[in-house]
């Protein structure tokens, strides 16, 4: 059953109509929501605003919970199969709903192969290792191919012709205009099974917008409030957010792995899962689980194949 916003304390006929035309249109949405974002959204004055998401919140019951309610709730997390055992295993079965995946690696790593393939893969029945739902793909990098995606759906045992109608394509021009089509793919998302969100890369166009050290902070924190946006589709939502990210080389590191992921810390703790790809022979691909809340650091291989990513 719908959410009844007209049941909020302060919310009238015409307050409704303004919430639900801005998108608006249930308690999480709003409980998750700033005052500005709802005054900026609906015109509405600071002090209704705040009073909406206090009822909204009390609605939900949005307070301290126990450690067991806590596991009951990560019950309905659900898990999209990257097509290589090896790899599910090594995350703990699969790219989870409710957070946000990383992977970053250099050019030719597999990055943008992987992401293509969670975007097949999700359509799938749970049964077989996907959320029968559908994806959006925010494409930074001019890195999005449907000719690679009716491959992988004809080796998933999918209408490859039925795959591309389930994924959401678009280009982003600028940072900006990427921060733009995150709240446009909330506006799907509460039309649509969107179970899985991908931005590749996520820090391109940051990186080229914001060269030197006097823009730093900015981009920190415009990638900061990027990535909440994100957090905060995949909690309201339960869908999975998958990103992947550019690296760099630091020629100060003498000894090891002079690669570094872009973004520093910002990405760091955002990510909820942080995996490191390499390229190794012929089709094959190293990947290092680097940071994950529950699972050890640990490391398998998969490949690239004409069919998409398997052991």
């Amino acid at each position: 059953m719908a959410d009844d916003i007209k049941e909020l304390s302060g919310v009238g006929p015409k307050t409704a109509e303004k919430l639900i035309e801005a998108g608006f249109d249930n308690y999480m949405t709003i409980a998750a929501s700033s005052a500005g974002e709802i005054m900026e959204a609906t015109g509405l004055g600071e002090d209704t605003a705040n009073k909406v998401i206090l009822s909204a919140r009390e609605k939900l019951n949005m307070g301290f919970e126990t450690g067991t309610e806590a596991m009951e709730r990560r019950t309905k997390i659900g898990r999209i199969t990257t097509g290589s055992k090896a790899l599910d295993d090594l995350i703990g079965g699969g790219i989870e709903t409710q957070a946000i995946t990383e992977a970053y690696g250099a050019f030719g790593s597999g990055k943008s192969q992987l992401a293509h393939q969670l975007a097949v893969n999700v359509q799938m029945g749970e049964d077989d290792g996907g959320l029968g739902g559908k994806a959006i793909f925010i494409d930074t990098e001019q890195t999005f191919r449907p000719e690679r995606i009716k491959q992988m759906a004809m080796g998933a045992g999918l209408d490859p012709e039925a795959a591309l109608e389930n994924i959401f394509v678009a280009r982003a021009y600028n940072s900006d205009h990427q921060i733009v089509l995150v709240e446009k793919a909330e506006e799907i998302a509460r039309k649509e099974k969107i179970k899985l969100v991908i931005v590749d890369s996520v820090t391109g166009a940051f990186r080229s917008e914001y060269t030197g050290r006097g823009t730093l902070a900015n981009r920190q924190q415009k990638l900061n409030r990027h990535l909440s946006d994100l957090k905060k589709l995949s909690d309201v939502h339960n869908l999975a957010v998958f990103i992947t990210n550019q690296v760099m080389s630091n020629p100060a590191i003498l000894f090891g792995d002079p690669t570094s992921p872009i973004g520093g810390n910002i990405i760091g703790h955002g990510s909820t899962f942080r995996l490191y790809l390499r390229k190794s022979k012929e089709d094959k691909r190293i990947v290092k689980l680097v940071d994950a809340p529950s699972l050890p650091d640990g490391e398998t291989i998969f490949r690239v194949t004409a069919d998409g990513i398997t052991d």
